[in-house]
C-alpha cells in the first residue's frame, strides 16, 4: 500500500462544521474542501453567507466548493452568481438534475461561459459525465462529482465507472474528478489507483488516517481489549464456574 505523502490523488475534506474544517486545515494532506445543504443542516449552519466569509476568511488559500439550494434553473443561476462572487477560491456546485429529473447542463454551460468555477455534483452515470463534461469546456478550472460511494451502496463496483469517467475527462483538461461520498480510507487508494484527481473525504473516515498502514496484529490485540474494556466498563456478568471442556 503507497504511503499517504505518495498519492496523487488530492484528499478534500467533506464537511460544514468550522472548527473540524480549521483542524484539518492545518493538515497539509487536505488539499481543499467541500460542503453541501445537508452537511450545513447536520451542522446546524443558519446563516449560509456568514457561515461562507467565516469558512473563507480562515481558509483563504485552498479550494472550497458551496452549492446553490435552489430548484428551478434561473433561480439557481442567481445564488451561483452570487456564491461565485465570495471569492477566488469558491467552485460553485450545481446538482447534475433539479428535483424533476431535469439536466442542469443547459445552465452548466452558461455558468461556464461566465466565467464561473463550477463543481457538477450528486453524479452517478457515465451518461452523466458525458453529457455534462463538454458543457464545462469554456469553464475556468472546475469539477464533476461522481458519488462513488453511493453507487457501492446499491451492490455496484464503482471502480470500473469512475476509471472510464477519468478517461473521458482526459479530453478535457479543464475538469477534474472527484470521486465523492467514499465509505472507507480504502476509496482513497482505489482512487489514487485509477489517475482520479480528488477524492472528497468526510471528517469522520478521515480521523482514522493515522490507522494506514497500522501493524494487524497490534490492531488486532487493540480490537481485543476494547472488547474485554468495554465488557467491564458495562458490568456484564455471566456464571464463573470452572469450566469442564
Amino acid at each position: 500500500m503507497r504511503q499517504l505523502d505518495k498519492l496523487t490523488v488530492q484528499i478534500f475534506a467533506d464537511g460544514a462544521d468550522l472548527d473540524g474544517m480549521l483542524a484539518l486545515y492545518r493538515n497539509p494532506l487536505i488539499k481543499g474542501f467541500t460542503t453541501n445543504p445537508t452537511l450545513m443542516r447536520k451542522a446546524g449552519i443558519a446563516d449560509y453567507p456568514e457561515f461562507a466569509r467565516a469558512v473563507l476568511a480562515a481558509i483563504p488559500d485552498r479550494p472550497i466548493s458551496f452549492e446553490v439550494f435552489a430548484d428551478e434553473f434561473d433561480q439557481m443561476g442567481v445564488q451561483a452568481m452570487e456564491i461565485a462572487s465570495w471569492g477566488g477560491t469558491v467552485n460553485v456546485k450545481i446538482p447534475v438534475t433539479n428535483t424533476r429529473g431535469e439536466s442542469s447542463a443547459p445552465l452548466v454551460r452558461r455558468l461556464a461561459k461566465a466565467g464561473v468555477s463550477l463543481n457538477v455534483t450528486a453524479m452517478m452515470t457515465l451518461r452523466q459525465v458525458e453529457v455534462i463534461a463538454p458543457c464545462l469546456e469554456a469553464a475556468p478550472p472546475s469539477y464533476i462529482s461522481v458519488f462513488a460511494g453511493r453507487m457501492a451502496d446499491t451492490g455496484r463496483d464503482p471502480v470500473p465507472m469512475m476509471a472510464e469517467a477519468v478517461r473521458i475527462l482526459g479530453d478535457f483538461p479543464n475538469v477534474r474528478l472527484i470521486w465523492a461520498s467514499p465509505r472507507e480510507l480504502l476509496n482513497i487508494f482505489q482512487a489514487d489507483a485509477i489517475g482520479c484527481h480528488v477524492i472528497t473525504v468526510t471528517h469522520d473516515v478521515l480521523n482514522k488516517l493515522p490507522l494506514i498502514g497500522h501493524d494487524l496484529d497490534e490492531y488486532s490485540l487493540e480490537t481485543v481489549k476494547m472488547f474485554f474494556n468495554d465488557a467491564q466498563s458495562a458490568g456484564f456478568r455471566l456464571c464463573e464456574m470452572v469450566p469442564h471442556f
